[in-house]
């Protein structure tokens, strides 16, 4: 037997599999770093949550994406029920020039 592959590791909806994320953010021009502080405080805080994997933000473009990695579905809606992901989704909209988006991602074998 062939052990699984990556996208048969992370399939859509089922618990206790591995959950990875990738947000994308779009500040608004004079909001940039005011965005990348609250992305970095939000990266501190959350890297401290239960089943977090990976939780790193990188610069693109003038945007910012976000790499998150989480050991279960069970671990990503604990996460995103937290007040320090609350708070930052609450503050983060004046900050950006469009709303954020959140694409599922998945490693590629």
């Amino acid at each position: 037997m062939n052990p699984p592959s990556a996208t048969d590791r992370n399939p859509a909806g089922i618990e206790g599999q591995e959950a990875w994320l990738m947000p994308v953010f779009t500040p608004k021009p004079d909001r940039a770093a005011e965005l990348r502080t609250a992305l970095r405080n939000l990266q501190q805080t959350s890297r401290k949550d239960r089943g977090c994997i990976e939780y790193s933000i990188y610069e693109v473009d003038g945007r910012f994406v976000l790499i998150e990695g989480w050991n279960s579905r069970a671990d990503l809606a604990s996460h995103t029920e937290q007040a320090h992901v609350q708070e930052f989704v609450d503050g983060s909209v004046d900050l950006l020039a469009e709303p954020f988006t959140v694409s599922p991602i998945a490693p590629v074998s």
